[in-house]
């Protein structure tokens, strides 16, 4: 066994022994199997969790062909041991090209694939618009980050969507616990293995206040550093206030930051007029799904020379002399420059995955063309098995419990 396959088949042996609601569904699929026959194309970061998460179905009887969703976020390892030890149809490489991430794509697509798997919207999006020869067959799909789902909640509301999608990033046991913990604690797995640099003590401005930056500001204040956030929602802005953090506008933040991180979903968080306003040696990193948060093309315009400094870090002198660092070339720091989410946050988000295709597996003929929430029953579930793993019990409601609170005449 070459070095490259042994280090996948360990990474994914080590994951599958440390996600408990994954083996239970893995379990039951080998039995039962749900997927038999069917074709499932995936468009994920191509890593260990993700690894499971298509043997599984694969164990449950689906054909399965996988690409990655990101360029720069596959574990090759991981690539070569699915290929080798587990037979999977993979199509992924870290260090992709564009022309090579949609050649990848469009793969999956030419197995005319019944269920569609994604992160980010792009596959479903390119079924949608250049490869309708393999809409026909498509039952319907699941989305995984925000990003994708605002993107397809956007073709719903003009009509353009053509078969059911289960929003997994609206899951309870996927954002509560991945988008928080899981971006909080992997986007510092990144920024250590790409900066080597201390975080305490720094100033660090966390862009967007949603799940995954409440989770990167809470890491980073347990750290030590001093956090501001900076949000366009207001309602957002006061809970970030409220919750002990200076909120403030880029412009000004930037002006005496020492790191800065974007989490938005949006593009162009950072740009000219706050790269010209950074002081020299400010470190960006991205959190987002896609590589338009930080505007690269803006930096470069600012910049006398420009060139890598560490394996995962370029640095950008500016033409007045001034160094500005990004991390893993603007694209997600924690996947690109680290080892992505933590097995036991991704064994409850791949867990919904993996319920949420086989609930749309069986229901997609009665499903309309539009974005659904994982139903409830799936998210209990998960949670019902993962306390079980962690060895915790609960209180349940009395029946005159039950009673009262379903009633409205007793309020004493």
């Amino acid at each position: 066994m070459d070095e490259l396959l042994k280090k996948g088949s360990l990474r994914l042996k080590w994951a599958y022994e440390h996600m408990p609601v994954m083996k239970e569904i893995d379990q039951r699929f080998r039995k039962e199997k749900p997927f038999d026959g069917v074709k499932i194309g995936m468009a994920l970061h191509t890593e260990a969790k993700t690894g499971i998460l298509a043997v599984t179905l694969a164990n449950g009887g689906a054909k399965i062909r996988l690409a990655s969703c990101n360029p720069l976020s596959t574990d090759d390892s991981v690539v070569s041991a699915l290929r080798e030890e587990y037979g999977l149809d993979v199509h992924a490489k870290k260090g992709e090209t564009q022309e090579e991430y949609y050649s990848n794509l469009n793969t999956i697509l030419d197995l005319k694939p019944d269920l569609i798997i994604d992160d980010g919207a792009d596959l479903i999006a390119m079924v949608h618009t250049a490869r309708r020869d393999a809409i026909g067959g498509v039952k319907g799909a699941n989305e995984e980050t925000t990003t994708g789902v605002a993107r397809l909640r956007s073709m719903a509301a003009g009509g353009k969507l053509e078969f059911p999608v289960i929003s997994v990033n609206d899951a309870k046991m996927k954002f509560l616990f991945d988008n928080r913990y899981g971006t909080g604690q992997s986007v510092f797995d990144g920024w250590m293995n790409s900066t080597n640099l201390v975080i305490a003590g720094k100033h660090l401005v966390v862009a967007g206040y949603g799940w995954c930056g409440k989770g990167i500001a809470m890491r980073a204040k347990g750290f030590g550093a001093s956090v501001t956030v900076c949000e366009v929602d207001p309602i957002k802005a006061i809970e970030a206030r409220m919750d002990g953090y200076e909120v403030t506008r880029m412009a000004d933040a930037v002006k005496s930051a020492d790191a800065v991180i974007t989490a938005t979903g949006c593009r162009d968080i950072l740009r000219m007029e706050h790269f010209l306003a950074m002081k020299d040696g400010c470190v960006m990193g991205n959190a987002g799904h896609f590589d338009n948060e930080i505007n690269k093309n803006d930096l470069e315009k600012i910049s006398a020379s420009s060139g890598k400094v560490r394996e995962s870090i370029d640095e950008y002198r500016t033409k007045d002399g001034k160094r500005l660092y990004l991390i893993a070339d603007g694209r997600l720091m924690n996947l690109a420059a680290g080892q992505g989410h933590p097995v036991e946050i991704m064994d409850t988000s791949f867990a919904a995955q993996a319920l949420s295709m086989e609930h749309l597996y069986k229901n997609s003929s009665k499903m309309e063309n539009k974005v659904y929430d994982v139903p409830d029953a799936i998210d209990a579930e998960i949670a019902k098995i993962k306390l079980r793993s962690m060895g915790i019990t609960i209180d349940s409601l009395t029946d005159e419990q039950k009673k009262y609170m379903s009633g409205w005449e007793e309020g004493t």
